[in-house]
Order: structure tokens, then sequence, then C-alpha cells
């Protein structure tokens, strides 16, 4: 008899969000205080580099390489020092440090892409782009958390920056995600959609909200939604999740069903909120609305909970 929680596809749908491709193995059992030195000793090593919310990439061939050599890092100024040791790939070590060089000082044949365009529009591969993700999010930790919560003093980071160690008390920190809740209120054959002022013109999204201490991933969707939309909801079912390094997120999506339908949104967080039919999304995935409505980027989780429900239909 099949246990009936393994019934679903094996590539659950999770595998199938931006940033969601990493194969790195972390070697979380097995990190050193030296284990940072030994990946750069390594000939095979590969390093990615970023600075500010951007990521170095090399043309080539008419793509884009996000990896360096040590020799190459080292010319560059890269800020070895300050490196995290993402694991072990087929090929070798992934390090990524710290870049040295501002855009406009960079080497020709080399670009500084911030992260976010990195993935909208497709410049690396899918592995390339879940090691992005856990770089990126260890690097933003690192530069948030350089003194102690504790006592203030100035901490150092450990195997191979997994770990930062208070050099005044002793105190160990260690990096975390955000979670953040994202969902899609259904009711009947329709969801709710919602928009903040920072959207692209014309981008509606599901809505969502960091979860609290305390707090279950359901009880956090039912009260984002009904904070910012007035909507109650019942029950609530999980989808899929999507590590989202802006900073150190991970965004947990769920479907749930609303018990009621008139919305008044909070206009602190929305500019807009409303109900949208299944028709009218298909034609916003389409293309084809008549008002040139749309939904986020196909890698965005808000997307897969929208196209998971319009083709449920």
């Amino acid at each position: 008899m099949t246990f009936p929680f393994f019934a679903a596809p094996e590539r659950e749908a999770s595998s199938f969000v931006g940033f969601a491709g990493n194969r790195i193995d972390r070697q979380a059992e097995n990190r050193t205080d030296d284990a940072l030195e030994a990946a750069l000793a390594d000939p095979r090593v590969r390093i990615m580099q970023s600075r500010g919310g951007r990521i170095y990439l090399k043309l080539n061939g008419g793509g884009f390489d996000a990896y360096f050599g040590l020799g190459e890092a080292r010319a560059m100024g890269a800020k070895l020092a300050d490196a995290v040791l993402l694991g072990l790939s087929a090929a070798g070590p992934v390090v990524v440090a710290p870049g040295a060089l501002e855009p406009e000082a960079l080497p020709d044949g080399i670009k500084a892409i911030d992260h976010r365009s990195v993935y909208v529009q497709g410049l690396v591969g899918e592995e390339t782009l879940g090691e992005l993700a856990q770089g990126a999010a260890l690097l933003s930790w690192h530069r948030n958390h350089r003194f102690c919560g504790r006592c203030g003093g100035a901490t150092q980071a450990r195997i191979g920056g997994y770990k930062r160690v208070c050099a005044a008390c002793g105190a160990e920190h260690f990096p975390r995600s955000d979670p953040v809740a994202i969902m899609l209120a259904l009711r009947g054959e329709k969801c709710l959609l919602g928009r903040g002022a920072h959207f692209a013109p014309g981008v509606f999204s599901a809505l969502a909200g960091f979860i609290e201490p305390g707090e279950t991933i359901e009880a956090a969707v039912r009260r984002e939604v009904l904070e910012e939309s007035s909507i109650r909801l019942g029950r609530v079912v999980y989808h899929a999740s999507q590590p989202w390094p802006f900073p150190y997120s991970l965004m947990i999506g769920c479907f749930g069903e609303a018990l009621n339908e008139d919305i008044a949104f909070d206009r602190k967080e929305l500019e807009d909120c409303r109900w949208f039919h299944r028709d009218e999304v298909r034609a916003m995935l389409a293309g084809t609305h008549d008002g040139g409505l749309s939904i986020p980027a196909s890698g965005a989780i808000a997307s897969h909970l929208i196209r998971a429900w319009v083709e449920a239909g």
C-alpha cells in the first residue's frame, strides 16, 4: 500500500521555481575551520564574485560564465579572506567572495549584473542560479552580522563561513533564512491578487508577508490575508517553497480557501487588490489581457501558484 503523502509527482513543485536548481553538496557535517583554505588550495576551485547585489559575469561565447579561477579572482582583488565555501559540485569546490571592483573598473569582457536581472533574464543555468542564491544570501548575512548581538563585540567567520564567533564573549551566530508566507486565496472560479506601489506597471501577484515568531505557516497565511485584504481563510494547504536571496528569505507558497468575498484592502501595503476570474488570469498568463495586466515572471513562486491553479481548472 502506498503512503498517500508520497503519491505526488516525483519532481515536486518547488523544483520548478527560480533559484531552486542548486545541486551543491554543502558538506554540512564536515565543515572545519580550515575548510575555506582547503577549498582555495584545490586546483578545481571555482569562485563567484558579488558586490553590491551584483554578480560578476564573464562574456563567454555569447553566454555568461559566473565562475573564476583562483588566479583570475586574485588579479581582480577578490576579498578571499571574507569568502564563503558553498560546498562541492561535480566540478569541484565552489566559493563565493565579495568583489572588490566597481562595475566601471571591471576588465573588458566582464559585467556586474544585479542578481534579480540575472534571474529574470535567465542569464545563467539553473544550477548556477541556485548557487548564486546560496552565495548572495550568505554574503548578505555576513555583512549584517559583523558584530555580536549579545555584547556588541566584533565577530569572526568560522567553518567556511557558516558560523560567526564573537571574539569578546564567545557567542556563536549561525546563518538563518527569514520565512515568508506567500499565498493565493481562492473562492470558486476566482483568485485574490494584489499589487504594491513598487510593482512593474500592470503586474498583480499573490499576497505575502513574513511569518512571525511562534506562528505556524497556516496561521501566518490566514493573518496576512486578513490584514491585507479583510478576506478570511479556512483551509490552507502547502504547495511549494523558493529560496529568495533578497536578502535571505525562504518563500513558502500556499493556497487558502476564502470564506468571504468583500475586500477592504490595506492601502499602506497595497495599491490595489481584487478578485480575478480564472479566464481573466488565463489571459494574463497568455499576454492577451484586455487591460494589459500580467503576473510576475515565470520563475517566481507567485507565478507557479497562479499557474498551478489556472491549469487545475
